[in-house]
């Protein structure tokens, strides 16, 4: 390990405590995406308490948050988020039970994310200074992942351009990075008006939003047959009426809408509009498409992945003692009913290796680089930033395998010992791969000719129409 990671690594461990208060402060914050008042502002303040110039509020996003140290190129950007997901209200226990019963939680463990990046960022900036390196640390405070893509705002008002490369740690329940891709994704709300009446008096005079709704379901469910096999279409029904004997004058659905590529989602995008306008006409009501977030498929960079999981395996997985495993032990029980289900859900997860973990609770291996060519069947807004720059982000086992995401399991998970663990472990991987970065101008040369190979001629556009704006209001309105 050279002297300047033992530097980073060594601020890292002699600041665990710390640490560990940042994620779990953010954890119990649990905040909404665009709401994210308190967390944003702890891991702000604790940047700028470290020298860090903080640039607060960007993108037009309360929220977001730009946090700088050093000065000239190259300039290495660190992710943090810090949202929440709605519903997942959890206590620290291996079974299900909710803080606030309806409230957020972070089943997707957020607030690992944000600690991590703002760790390791502080603790490259103390071996930048002991070293005199030349360059720039930024850490990009990014809202409304999970429900608005606030990373794609700051990508339209170009606050990644001048970046060279960047970093993110997600926690999961495995070590290493993935090379697959992501699907491009729009998520958007229908809302149909109609006309209320008696739905027993006199039907005829309604005109019902409710049908509407349906019919758009029933047209896009038979549309499935006819997409290609790696798209996702899923909705919700979010509002259908008052009660029985009222034609519902007003009703809402919510669609998210995926596929590998981004001209690909645009065709379907297009069809599922002419279903809903369809809809509209058969029930003689009116439709106002409310278009929430768009995002692009996520461009992987082998050349930095290779020096993350050098990185990791050089620093070492996680211990866990034993009040941790056994919290693993109970979690791991809500989770699998036999043996066999958790071998069918490591095979299909296509984990290297991934029958050396039949027996283990937590992963603690860390694999090659993986899935090169194939697709993740979910989203992310740091995809539009892997269109501007090298980007890769990778995973840390935060909880016991086969915890599904979006999850009251990884919400208890994230604020305990193995969600730390992961913490400080990212901080460490970060801290070492953005010196790395940092420190060699062939590493970085390589992974950006890599990174104009793997995007060829293919152009970006800001998937967000030109008059949109992040939905500050989303909540409360809801």
């Amino acid at each position: 390990m050279s002297s300047l990671k033992a530097i980073a690594i060594d601020w890292i461990r002699e600041n665990e405590e710390r640490i560990i208060e940042l994620c779990d402060k953010i954890w119990e914050y649990a905040e909404l995406g665009l709401m994210e008042y308190k967390s944003s502002k702890i891991l702000s303040d604790e940047l700028e308490k470290h020298g860090f110039k903080v640039d607060r509020g960007v993108a037009g996003m309360p929220t977001a948050f730009i946090a700088s140290y050093g000065e000239g190129k190259p300039i290495i950007g660190i992710i943090g988020e810090y949202d929440a997901l709605p519903g997942l209200s959890q206590k620290k226990v291996p079974y299900r039970e909710p803080l606030e019963p309806g409230k957020p939680g972070h089943g997707c463990g957020h607030n690992i994310y944000g600690a991590s990046g703002a760790a390791a960022s502080i603790a490259i900036r103390y071996a930048m200074d002991k070293g005199k390196i030349q360059g720039t640390i930024r850490f990009y405070g990014c809202p409304a992942e999970e429900n608005f893509g606030g990373k794609v705002f700051m990508v339209r008002e170009g606050l990644f351009n001048d970046v060279d490369a960047v970093i993110g740690h997600h926690p999961g329940s495995t070590n290493g990075v993935s090379l697959a891709s992501t699907l491009a994704f729009n998520s958007v709300r229908f809302h149909f008006y109609g006309k209320s009446s008696h739905a027993g008096g006199s039907p005829e005079r309604g005109r019902s939003a409710l049908d509407a709704v349906e019919l758009m379901n029933i047209g896009v469910n038979y549309l499935r047959e006819h997409i290609i096999q790696d798209a996702r279409i899923h909705y919700i029904v979010e509002r259908g009426g008052d009660q029985p004997n009222i034609v519902p004058a007003y009703a809402r659905s919510w669609y998210y809408i995926r596929a590998p590529e981004r001209d690909q989602l645009d065709e379907i995008y297009e069809w599922v509009l002419d279903i809903a306008k369809g809809a509209a006409m058969m029930t003689r009501t009116s439709l106002e498409v409310e278009f929430i977030q768009g995002c692009y498929n996520l461009i992987q960079n082998r050349t930095i992945a290779e020096i993350i999981i050098q990185n990791m395996r050089e620093i070492g997985t996680p211990k866990y003692d034993q009040e941790e495993l056994k919290f693993a032990e109970e979690i791991s029980k809500t989770i699998f009913s036999s043996r066999d289900e958790k071998i069918a859900m490591l095979k299909a997860s296509k984990r290297p290796d991934w029958d050396k973990l039949v027996d283990k609770l937590i992963d603690d291996g860390v694999p090659d680089p993986s899935g090169e060519g194939g697709i993740s069947h979910g989203s992310t807004d740091l995809a539009d930033v892997s269109w501007q720059t090298p980007t890769v982000e990778f995973s840390t086992a935060a909880w016991v395998l086969g915890t599904p995401g979006h999850s009251w399991q990884a919400a208890a998970q994230s604020g305990v010992g193995l969600g730390h663990k992961s913490a400080i472990f990212g901080a460490k991987v970060i801290a070492s791969t953005v010196l790395d970065l940092l420190t060699r101008k062939d590493l970085l040369a390589k992974a950006k000719d890599e990174h104009r190979a793997r995007i060829g001629d293919r152009k970006y556009k800001s998937p967000l129409p030109a008059d949109h704006k992040p939905p500050i209001r989303f909540w409360e309105e809801r």
